[in-house]
């Protein structure tokens, strides 16, 4: 029988953990802080930012929030991030994406200080990860990772696809999937949207991650039986329905789910995750800022 991972419960249980951690800041006077910053009037961007917000009040985290007019020039962006570099009771600052096009990507995620960089992107962060002494792991790579160690996935030693080479997911999960340290040691392969065949890549593979951001581009026939499969897609796909529309993975979950041993659905597979090592990352800043020691699930 297939193990379908639930996220919602995966991520539930880290929460609970980390309320411990919290407990030990705050007996030192510290609570942990995290940032938002929208510069964008994208209703899915609005969205994700209440999400966090939640999630922060919801486990005793500081929510702060500050928006940003998406006309204003990008100075403003670049003067609220420095206004929160310099604030102590911010521990962890996080600039919604996307920006406008006016606003230079590279540019904002470079002026986070790098210790409050919770989504793992500065430069400096992301050379730590791939040298082994990472300071924060970006968050979906590191919650794929604990969704495979809750389902007692052994990645030693095993075949790894990666489909999807972005910043945020790709090349992180497969740094992370070749590190010699628990969760890693795997054999990775990166595929990509100009792999010749990628059928015959994740077909001999042990555990695929999809994460290319095409619906339902790895089917059951792409799948090796008994295969973990991990996808990380959202996407909105017409369908006659009240909304007009449903979400799908990367992974056409009815076939794979016919070879697969275990396998993470859409929605409530990977996304709870995401969050949920967002808050571990803000928990895990607070502890580094304040020189508190903490016990990270």
């Amino acid at each position: 029988m297939t193990n379908v991972l639930d996220g919602n419960a995966v991520g539930d249980r880290i929460r609970e953990e980390l309320r411990g951690c919290i407990d030990t800041l705050d007996g030192e006077g510290v609570t942990p802080g995290l940032a938002t910053v929208l510069m964008s009037e994208d209703p899915a961007s609005e969205t994700y930012v209440s999400m966090k917000q939640r999630a922060c009040e919801d486990l005793g985290i500081e929510s702060i929030h500050r928006e940003i007019d998406p006309d204003a020039p990008a100075e403003e962006l670049f003067e609220t991030v420095e206004s929160l570099n310099d604030d102590p009771e911010v521990h962890g600052i996080l600039v919604q994406m996307p920006v406008p096009d006016h606003v230079d990507k590279r540019t904002v995620l470079r002026s986070i200080d790098p210790e409050k960089d919770v989504d793992g992107f500065h430069p400096e962060n992301v050379g730590r990860l791939v040298a082994g002494d990472a300071r924060f792991k970006p968050c979906t790579p590191h919650g794929i990772q604990k969704l495979l160690e809750a389902a007692d996935v052994d990645t030693e030693g095993k075949e790894a696809v990666v489909v999807g080479r972005s910043d945020i997911v790709g090349k992180p999960m497969a740094n992370l999937l070749i590190q010699k340290a628990p969760g890693g040691n795997a054999t990775t392969t990166v595929c990509h949207s100009r792999t010749d065949d990628l059928g015959a890549k994740t077909r001999e593979a042990d555990i695929v991650v999809a994460a290319a951001g095409y619906p339902e581009l790895v089917d059951g026939s792409m799948i090796a039986e008994g295969a973990t499969v991990i996808d990380v897609g959202v996407n909105r796909v017409d369908a006659d329905n009240e909304k007009g529309y449903e979400l799908v993975g990367d992974v056409e979950f009815e076939s794979a789910k016919e070879r697969a041993e275990v396998i993470t659905p859409v929605p409530g597979g990977v996304g709870p995750m995401t969050i949920t090592m967002l808050l571990y990352n803000t928990v895990k800043a607070a502890g580094i800022q304040a020189d508190v020691p903490v016990d990270l699930p």
